[in-house]
């Protein structure tokens, strides 16, 4: 009898660890759970919010001003000192449509490109312009709009990667061109690399124009470090920068 009750007794104790262990397992498991929805819910809004980018509609650029092509030489020159005034929205479409425009049904631009190919993105560092949040945005001239690329003033981290130039950050707006080299590349080759610069001369004197038809100052800067503005201003791999242009009132 006595042994029958151990033999109870002890398989009793094993059952029970026996059910403690399986609900272990089962609070682990649904712990698991738990993480895994959360991560996948977290996942699921940032790649909501990825899909769904800011998007600024620019007004219409206009085809018109009281400053002819004439003045607009005469009068150009590299401006490096800004009053600490903002910009406006409508100034800021004007001189990306004078950078990188579309002036044709056909795509063609501003400026102009070998083969048409328009091997150049165009940028901005927004840090004191009108109805515009503070941040980086790039242009897209096909449909004349702005998508923010990072959020906030951005311009202390593009003026150290521009060797700390002070009108870097001085400036109420910063334009920063960039090249996809393959685009021209592809067709003639590494000569196109030359087309890409020659390119780029074009765009930045249509903004120094533009500008001076403004009442803006400009100034067209090449010392910086290219990995730092890189990654300043999140561009792709595809992507090299080639020119900063920072802008603001005279």
């Amino acid at each position: 009898m006595i042994m029958i009750m151990t033999t109870i007794g002890r398989e009793f104790a094993m059952n029970k660890a026996k059910s403690f262990i399986f609900l272990m397992i089962v609070i682990l498991l649904c712990k698991s759970m738990v993480f895994v929805d959360v991560t996948y819910s977290r996942d699921k809004n940032e790649n909501s919010s990825n899909n769904n980018p800011v998007i600024i509609k620019l007004p219409h650029p206009g085809y018109d001003s009281d400053t002819s092509i004439e003045k607009a030489l005469l009068r150009r020159r590299s401006v490096r000192d800004y009053k600490d005034k903002p910009l406006k929205l409508d100034e800021v479409s004007q001189l990306l449509w004078a950078a990188q425009g579309i002036t044709d049904r056909r795509g063609f631009r501003t400026s102009p490109s070998a083969g048409a190919l328009y091997p150049l993105e165009v940028y901005i560092v927004a840090g004191n312009v009108t109805n515009l949040h503070n941040g980086i945005y790039k242009y897209n001239p096909r449909k004349n709009e702005l998508e923010r690329v990072e959020k906030g003033d951005r311009r202390d981290e593009l003026c150290k990667a521009a060797l700390g130039q002070p009108y870097v950050i001085k400036a109420a707006l910063v334009v920063v061109f960039s090249a996809v080299y393959e685009r021209t590349k592809a067709r003639y080759g590494e000569r196109g690399i030359r087309y890409v610069y020659m390119e780029a001369g074009h765009a930045a004197q249509n903004v120094y124009l533009q500008a001076e038809a403004l009442g803006l100052g400009v100034v067209a800067t090449g010392a910086f470090y290219d990995d730092a503005v890189k990654k300043v201003m999140k561009m792709p791999d595809s992507e090299s920068p080639l020119y900063i242009i920072p802008v603001g009132k005279k």
